[in-house]
């Protein structure tokens, strides 16, 4: 019987143990977003919210000091003040009205039409501020670089590619690089015309290149918060008229002549007839977002066309980045932006539609109308006209004044901030949609970057609409379940009478 040989070895080893080494630095283990690759757009997107910034109130009555008041500060508005005031000096010779002692109103007037006309396209972003969004939405690359990229690549010969495709459907049409306006000043002193005049028919350069950077949903958020309700109720009462209610909460409302208020009161309510009417503004609501007013000032609605999927597309759009921004948290998944993208393309197809007669003319009439209110509302004769709540604190100082007068009238409780949120935030979305050349996209890419760039709007937006509405766009977020598309105006009335039943 075999047996396995036996194996030994006589020599004794020696095993030591190895000392520990210390190690240093930083040992945690976390998971992080993916990196997204840079894009062109991204630059374009910064402007949209710089030039939000630029049209804030708080810019506005910077403005609006250092032209009247003589208030100097150290702001970045200074260095657009000498552009502003040519077009105030020209503005303030035109704007003439045929009423006596009404100067004071025509000059406030002019200015505040020479500021949004300085501000409303505004393509410059400062440093600081660029690297701050972008480091808070987590772009990656620098703003330099964006810049850089958008001037490159993104634009075509200086136009936005959404509107160099539109200029592609009108190949016969040249350029016009001035417009009637300009042309009539183009002739010399012996009646000649100059011969740099181009074409009288075609499509003018400016509105290629420069596009204003507005949205008439900011009217509407502001019309439906009682801006405009607000001012026509002083107005009324300082023309001596009472109110419809059996008891007149305004009777004691009074404006000492010693002060400009006063004298500033009589020329707006003298220009009213040059103003746009709720009628006007209302039937614009209705052609660009389906959305209208309630109210015995509007009946006989007779819309010719109306954006009527809008809100339902939008809505959407709001809940399906909702569930995006559940995934794209979860650092274990990979979140998935072609949801997105497509609604992205079916809001930016209606709103394209909307784009015809006053669309471009509209916004800024309506702007610069509702800042001049609000500088009004913001006057601190107005501190001793209406009783407000002063340990409320307010980001504007014309908020209380509103939120004031709805509670003399028994308007809705609901303060105007929230309001004020939804056109601000609701401007810089879909500017970002009306001018994005989306239907070119068929990579998530873009909209994964959109979404997380315009982040805290479009919450802030679903949180504003649910202070105000009552309606949580984030709520049960299926996407196989309807959003809700009721008209604002109509969820507002019935809180309206909700609350009238409870008093």
């Amino acid at each position: 019987m075999e047996t396995t040989p036996s194996m030994s070895y006589s020599e004794t080893q020696d095993v030591r143990a190895i000392p520990p080494q210390p190690v240093e630095g930083n040992l945690d283990v976390s998971l992080m977003r993916t990196k997204l690759p840079r894009t062109p757009e991204t630059a374009f997107w910064l402007m949209i919210q710089s030039s939000s910034k630029a049209l804030s109130y708080d810019n506005y009555r910077k403005y609006m000091e250092l032209i009247f008041c003589g208030k100097n500060g150290k702001d970045d508005i200074i260095d657009e003040t000498p552009a502003f005031r040519v077009n105030l000096k020209g503005l303030v010779q035109k704007r003439l009205l045929p009423f006596t002692d009404t100067d004071s109103y025509r000059v406030i007037k002019a200015a505040t039409e020479a500021f949004v006309m300085v501000n409303c396209g505004v393509y410059r972003i400062t440093d600081e501020q660029g690297n701050d969004i972008l480091q808070r939405r987590e772009a990656g690359p620098t703003l330099k670089e964006i810049e850089k990229v958008y001037k490159e690549e993104y634009l075509q010969e200086g136009i936005l590619p959404y509107l160099a495709v539109i200029l592609q459907k009108l190949p016969d049409l040249s350029i016009k690089n001035t417009s009637f306006e300009a042309a009539i000043q183009t002739f010399t002193k012996n009646g000649e015309v100059n011969q740099t005049l181009d074409d009288c028919y075609g499509i003018l350069q400016e509105k290629l290149a420069h596009p204003c950077l507005l949205e008439l949903i900011w009217s509407y958020w502001h019309e439906e918060g009682m801006l405009v309700q607000s001012m026509n109720a002083i107005t009324r009462r300082f023309q001596n008229m009472r109110s419809s209610s059996t008891q007149d909460p305004l009777a004691n409302l009074e404006m000492d002549a010693l002060r400009p208020l006063n004298n500033v009161f009589w020329g707006y309510i003298q220009d009213e007839q040059h103003r746009l009417t709720v009628n006007r503004r209302n039937y614009e609501y209705d052609h660009h977002y389906g959305l209208r007013l309630e109210g015995k000032a509007v009946q006989n609605f007779r819309p010719a066309d109306s954006r009527s999927k809008f809100l339902e597309a939008f809505h959407h759009l709001l809940r399906l980045c909702t569930v995006f921004y559940k995934q794209d948290d979860d650092t274990t998944v990979k979140a998935d932006a072609f949801p997105v993208l497509n609604a992205l393309k079916e809001v930016h197809l209606i709103l394209s539609q909307g784009a015809h007669n006053q669309f471009g003319d509209m916004p800024s009439v309506s702007r610069v109308e509702m800042l001049m209110q609000q500088w009004l509302l913001a006057r601190p004769e107005f501190r001793e006209l209406l009783p407000t709540r002063t340990m409320v604190a307010y980001p504007e100082p014309w908020m209380d004044r509103v939120d004031a007068m709805k509670k003399l009238q028994g308007w809705s409780d609901t303060s105007v901030l929230h309001f004020h949120n939804l056109g601000m935030f609701g401007e810089q979305i879909l500017l970002s949609i009306r001018l994005g050349n989306w239907s070119k996209h068929d990579e998530p890419v873009n909209a994964h970057i959109w979404a997380r760039i315009f982040r805290p709007q479009i919450q802030g937006y679903i949180h504003a609409y649910r202070a105000a509405t009552g309606i949580d766009l984030s709520a049960n977020p299926a996407v196989n379940e309807p959003v809700d598309s009721t008209l604002p105006s109509v969820l507002l009335q019935k809180r309206l009478a909700s609350q009238q039943r409870a008093i």
